[in-house]
């Protein structure tokens, strides 16, 4: 009889378990991040060595864009729900009201130049007068860069004619002379020298020494919805940047794969670039500041701009840990 009961038991638990709803599995994280851009290796290092997965994530790339605008245009159409994106153009696309995202980690300070030809004319700033320069968008990094550039040397903007092309383009455009000059991100300015067609006229770091880059960014309902998720994403990137520091030539080798260009680029682009978690307060109140006098964005108050903008509190609680 006790047998029977147990029996009967287990088979009532078993309907019971099977009539049950299973637990429905959480959506994959959608991250996007910009073409062969050496600025975002951590998060190719995130996906090689399975830093995402050790998290319990998982990491769908659902965008590799030209350019920071177009990224910011697929947050906004809701395509997106994390990603690796210049400062610049996410600032603008808040500020504007075109995308609703927050900052959680930083990704790179400096990592872009500005290049000329190698045997051309152009030798200072004050020879861009006139001349032809390629940026990758309006309101991208590079753009605020070479305006920054123009501004500090005494060149009015509009005594240069800037030309949008991107930056899988550029060195070609150069080299046949439909532009006089460049700015772009890493890998492409080390790519132009080894190949012989360009030279760096100066490095984003001698525009603006430690400029903050590129960022990690999140949709605001995604992180209001999956605060864990984002949390551990953004442990994920730390360890990443961990990693590039302690293993560069295994990075480097993980970047030649996702830029597919040679070693010896690879190499000489992350000698441009500085990889980090640490978001920059004061960088981000210099691209609000500079993007407003530019008339790109319009902030009334740029503190209070910036403290909605950054998250800083879920880096702090990952590094405490």
């Amino acid at each position: 009889m006790k047998k029977f009961l147990l029996c009967a038991m287990l088979f009532s638990l078993c309907l019971a378990l099977a009539g049950a709803p299973a637990r429905a599995a959480k959506p994959p994280i959608r991250i996007g991040y910009l073409q062969a851009d050496i600025h975002h290796l951590a998060c190719w290092v995130a996906i090689e060595k399975g830093f995402y997965k050790a998290e319990g994530l998982n990491v769908e790339v659902a965008g590799i864009f030209r350019a920071g605008p177009e990224e910011m245009s697929a947050f906004a159409a809701g395509a997106l729900d994390m990603g690796y994106v210049g400062e610049a153009p996410a600032t603008t696309a808040v500020a504007n009201g075109t995308a609703r995202v927050t900052v959680v980690a930083q990704v790179n300070t400096e990592g872009s130049a500005l290049v000329v030809h190698k045997h051309g004319p152009i030798h200072s700033v004050a020879d861009l007068k006139g001349k032809r320069p390629a940026i990758p968008g309006v309101s991208t990094v590079q753009d605020f860069l070479l305006k920054k550039a123009l501004t500090q040397n005494q060149v009015p903007l509009g005594a240069v004619k800037t030309i949008v092309i991107k930056p899988p383009e550029m060195i070609n455009t150069l080299r046949q002379k439909d532009v006089d000059s460049f700015i772009a991100w890493e890998p492409y300015p080390a790519k132009a020298q080894t190949m012989g067609v360009g030279r760096v006229l100066l490095s984003s770091g001698q525009i603006w020494k430690d400029h903050p880059c590129c960022v990690l960014v999140a949709d605001n309902k995604f992180l209001k919805n999956r605060p864990e998720d984002v949390k551990a994403m953004v442990r994920a990137h730390v360890k990443a940047n961990q990693f590039i520091a302690a293993h560069p030539l295994e990075a480097q080798k993980i970047g030649e794969r996702y830029t597919g260009m040679d070693a010896a680029t690879v190499a000489l682009a992350m000698k441009n670039v500085k990889y980090t978690y640490d978001i920059s307060v004061a960088g981000q109140k210099e691209y609000v500041e500079f993007l407003d006098k530019l008339g790109y964005i319009k902030v009334s108050d740029s503190q209070a701009f910036i403290d909605k903008f950054l998250n800083r509190k879920i880096l702090q609680e990952v590094l405490a840990r």
